[in-house]
């Protein structure tokens, strides 16, 4: 058994769609930490899915239903640490906006 620590989701702007961000591709993934922070003027929000590889995102998955971030807040959201991802499960997100959260997780991948 090989553990990786490694970057899940560069960061980078949340999509207002609902957005596939990181795929647990042959390996089982282990999220340590998931930050968002909304650099915009005004409120904003965001829902995140963990998803098996058998699934889509829905309520089914749903982890943080729109979460609001106030001007200029950073979440790191204690919800998401320590969740398992088995092989080809993934990390999806929808913002409110699409120009207002940047994400970004890092965690580890077991082979």
């Amino acid at each position: 058994m090989t553990v990786t620590v490694k970057v899940l989701i560069p960061a980078k702007i949340a999509e207002n769609s609902q957005t596939t961000q990181y795929t647990a591709a042959g390996v089982t993934a282990i999220i340590d930490k998931f930050t968002a922070t909304n650099y915009s003027a005004s409120a904003a929000t965001i829902s995140v899915n963990l998803v098996t590889s058998a699934d889509t995102a829905g309520n089914q998955n749903l982890i943080v239903k729109t979460k609001t971030l106030q001007a200029a807040e950073t979440y790191t959201f204690p919800e998401l640490v320590g969740h398992v991802l088995a092989p080809s499960g993934f990390i999806s997100t929808i913002a409110g906006t699409a120009t207002a959260i940047n994400i970004r997780a890092s965690g580890r991948e077991v082979t």
